[in-house]
């Protein structure tokens, strides 16, 4: 599989991760998997070239992680395991001693002697200086617990803001064909020496084509009405989606590939990103977004994917 360094110093991953978000979580997707499930789905990804997987603290409340340690067990030295600490309340804190045990905790639950990549899953919103918390960040990368370190969810802003205590190794950031807000961010990064590994570059499932209009979905689930990504599937929304997704199928039938491969490799050959994270319960699934890596566009089916992002909800 096609590999990229993260960032200017960061560890060479494959461009196409496996993000174990779904393990251990269940309610925000509906009935949640079986633990044995999720970890043949993980298993066909390694297996299909995928050499890191991306998980955090509050999966599952550390489920995630234990799955995923059980998941490398055996291939540790070959797979590169990124992991995030949250803020307080929803995780450990952004205070230093914090971030500190919440490095340590995560370790014992991956069962691991280092972290590859350890990311601040989001701002925090309690009064934390951001350059307190990366410091303790900077200390843990200084005592070789974890080799690189990076954000998730923040802007320009806060990341300079870091650079000036120590530099950002990556940003993982939402972004797909059907959302774009950050694709300048992105941009930047790759011009600065930042990495960027992208989450839900298959828009939670309707770039795969397996959502329609009349798709409803379970009782909790993060995609129903009022949702956290109504920006997708809401009501106008849903359908603009769904005019992207429709043009891509003839390209996706040309090209020999599925509407998820092409969206991966889409994202994938954007300025800036590094890798994308595509999680899947399924090892079937896993095993054929590990194939998009090999899938590679040429820019005029790049410029024709460009022409129908206007279509969609931006």
């Amino acid at each position: 599989m096609l590999t990229r360094r993260l960032g200017s110093s960061g560890p060479e991953i494959s461009v196409i991760g496996f993000g174990a978000w779904e393990a251990g979580k269940g309610a925000e997707w509906g009935a949640a998997p079986p633990d044995d499930q999720i970890l043949r789905a993980m298993g066909a990804a390694f297996d299909a070239g995928m050499d890191w997987i991306d998980t955090a603290e509050v999966y599952g409340n550390g489920t995630s992680e234990r799955l995923v340690a059980q998941a490398v067990a055996g291939r540790r030295d070959d797979l590169a395991i990124a992991t995030k600490v949250a803020p307080a309340p929803e995780g450990s804190g952004f205070r230093p001693e914090q971030v500190r045990a919440a490095c340590e905790a995560s370790l014992e639950r991956l069962g691991t002697d280092r972290i590859d990549l350890y990311q601040l899953h989001w701002p925090d919103a309690t009064g934390v200086p951001v350059e307190e918390t990366w410091g303790a960040m900077a200390e843990l990368q200084d005592a070789g617990l974890v080799r690189a370190i990076g954000v998730s969810n923040f802007d320009r802003t806060l990341i300079e803001r870091c650079e000036a205590v120590r530099h950002v190794d990556s940003l993982q950031q939402e972004f797909s064909m059907l959302q774009l807000r950050d694709r300048e961010l992105i941009r930047w990064c790759g011009e600065h020496g930042t990495g960027v590994v992208t989450y839900g570059p298959l828009a939670f499932g309707l770039l795969t084509g397996a959502i329609g209009l009349e798709t409803t979905f379970a009782e909790g689930d993060f995609r129903g009405p009022g949702g956290e990504v109504d920006e997708l599937f809401g009501t106008g929304n849903r359908e603009r989606s769904l005019a992207v997704v429709d043009a891509m199928r003839p390209i996706a039938a040309r090209s020999g590939t599925t509407l998820a491969q092409l969206a991966l490799a889409w994202n994938v050959a954007q300025p800036g990103v590094t890798s994308a994270i595509a999680g899947s319960r399924n090892p079937r699934h896993a095993s054929a977004n590990a194939d998009a890596a090999g899938l590679v566009l040429d820019d005029a089916t790049l410029t024709e994917l460009d022409g129908l992002l206007a279509l969609g909800p931006g």
